[in-house]
């Protein structure tokens, strides 16, 4: 994704500067008259604030290039904190200044540093906000769409070599998987065997959490297999399994997996 588009931004800040614009009027001013003199004037002030805002927007784009947030995320922060809302108030300042000396032949008023500035500078750190925030909703929204894409090709089987063939078994069609003697076993309902060449801890990440569970280190199996658990005390629990011949009737579960097994297998039940 080029860092140019991560940034769905230009008519927000548009519209949003020229109401920023608006609202530091009404913080700086007390009494306010409407002429064409306010016209002029907010004018001046609201496309100052553009040009301004594309020099941090450059910037930022700029960083997002030379300085990713995948780095070093603080020290990336930091820098283009400080290095926009220089930049954006240098902006700003010159502006304002050569403006007032075309308009009133003098510099301006101590007070625009004492107090505008002062005003701009926390705009300038709620723009920064809104584009650090933007980032991480841009990569959040890009693992989404990659975890959902991943469930995608997941949900259409299990990839196995058999002889010289690469099936695809449904995973509709696996009662589970179990390690024996070395070698990993995935076993169908139909009591067919296949043979990954794959550990147990590799095959689990590949499997679709809301059909299978890892209930120890031996064994994985589709929930469609399993009847229920029976407490056996320690708080460990034996899951009750719909066997064929090569996986037992009872599984014991650990401690420690016992409840994540309960949270799973009856999500809507509360633990006792």
């Amino acid at each position: 994704m080029a860092v140019e588009h991560k940034y769905h931004d230009v008519k927000f800040f548009l519209i949003a500067i020229a109401f920023i614009s608006a609202f530091n009027y009404y913080l700086t001013y007390s009494n306010i008259r409407f002429n064409w003199f306010l016209v002029l004037t907010y004018t001046i002030d609201t496309v100052q604030g553009w040009l301004a805002w594309w020099v941090v927007r450059t910037i930022i784009i700029y960083l997002d290039r030379k300085l990713p947030y995948t780095d070093r995320p603080l020290k990336r922060i930091l820098i283009q904190v400080l290095v926009t809302t220089g930049a954006g108030l240098l902006i700003i300042i010159l502006l304002t200044e050569m403006v007032s000396l075309i308009a009133r032949g003098r510099t301006v008023p101590i007070s625009f540093y004492l107090f505008d500035i002062f005003i701009i500078l926390i705009w300038f750190l709620v723009i920064n906000g809104i584009y650090i925030g933007m980032h991480y909703y841009a990569e959040w929204k890009r693992s989404e769409m990659q975890r959902l894409e991943e469930k995608k090709v997941r949900a259409e089987g299990f990839s196995v070599k058999h002889g010289r063939q690469n099936l695809m078994i449904s995973f509709g069609d696996i009662l589970g998987f179990y390690s024996e003697e070395g070698y990993t076993v995935m076993l169908t309902w139909e009591n067919k065997k296949y043979f990954p060449d794959r550990s147990l801890d590799k095959i689990e990440e590949t499997l679709p959490e809301e059909w299978f569970f890892r209930l120890n280190r031996q064994y994985i199996v589709h929930r469609k297999a399993l009847t229920g658990f029976k407490r056996t005390g320690d708080g460990k629990i034996d899951v009750l399994v719909n066997a064929v011949e090569n996986f037992p009737k009872a599984i014991q579960v650990s401690r420690t997996r016992a409840v994540p097994f309960k949270n799973w297998f009856q999500p809507t039940a509360k633990e006792e």
